[in-house]
């Protein structure tokens, strides 16, 4: 979607709905104090004030093919137009990193993951917020959440785990339909309830997963050995001379013929 229908959704009474039930959910993924150098991936400008004055560093990403809008309004312009696959980070930067209007709307969700593995520190964290597939918000067009590929529980894992993250926590959200009618949108909160206390299909889903680090395996050092000369095979007799016992110059020696001049 283009940055101009982003922003124009959550400026309306349903997106400003849709933003609250979803920072309330989001809240309990979130560490409660230093949280390091966060990144916020996609449009995640919405819920990035939570944690402005919880982290050393917040800075807004934003594709390029979406376009980017000036964040914060009343602060230092901290966002920036980037491509999603090359992140202008060094490797092991960042220390959460949060995906909302990112993942579905990538064309290789695969790329944009080894991406931000890169960018994550050796304990950072990653939090996914993608439309659920079998949700009522998929289904219409008039939200961002209707745009891209929507995942269920298992594509979101197998899609992870692919690209060494680990999946640690869930949450969800968005149980209420999309309604647009005013009256309607009045009683969203009990809805939203109403929904979560049925157990039916929400419109959102979000994960929290773990940057997996390969551990080094250690080198042992070679032990020096003290090495001898061995004999291989059976040892060969040797041919021996045996000298004649010469008893007298007159009588040959035994066992051995002589010849006397004529």
């Amino acid at each position: 979607m283009d940055i101009i229908d982003l922003r124009e959704f959550y400026g309306t009474m349903l997106g400003q709905i849709a933003r609250r039930l979803v920072q309330q959910r989001m809240e309990h993924l979130l560490p409660a104090r230093d949280a390091g150098v966060v990144v916020g991936l996609g449009y995640a400008t919405p819920y990035l004030g939570l944690l402005r004055d919880r982290a050393e560093r917040v800075l807004a990403f934003m594709p390029a093919r979406q376009g980017v809008v000036r964040w914060p309004s009343d602060r230092k312009c901290r966002a920036a137009l980037v491509d999603e696959t090359r992140l202008p980070m060094g490797d092991g930067t960042v220390d959460l990193l949060i995906m909302v209007h990112c993942l579905e709307m990538s064309d290789s969700a695969s790329e944009l993951l080894h991406e931000a593995r890169r960018v994550l520190a050796g304990g950072g964290r990653l939090i996914v917020a993608v439309p659920y597939r079998r949700g009522l918000w998929s289904r219409f067009e008039h939200t961002p959440f209707g745009y891209g590929h929507p995942y269920s529980r298992s594509q979101l894992v197998r899609l992870l785990r692919e690209t060494q993250f680990t999946p640690a926590r869930w949450q969800e959200a968005l149980w209420l339909p999309p309604f647009r009618h005013r009256f309607l949108i009045r009683s969203l909160g009990v809805l939203e309830r109403l929904g979560a206390w049925l157990a039916m299909p929400p419109g959102l889903v979000m994960v929290e997963a773990t940057k997996q680090v390969q551990a080094a395996i250690p080198i042992k050092p070679k032990r020096a050995r003290n090495l001898r000369p061995v004999l291989v095979g059976e040892p060969a007799a040797s041919a021996r001379l045996e000298m004649p016992n010469v008893e007298s110059d007159d009588q040959p020696a035994r066992g051995v013929l002589s010849r006397r001049a004529p």
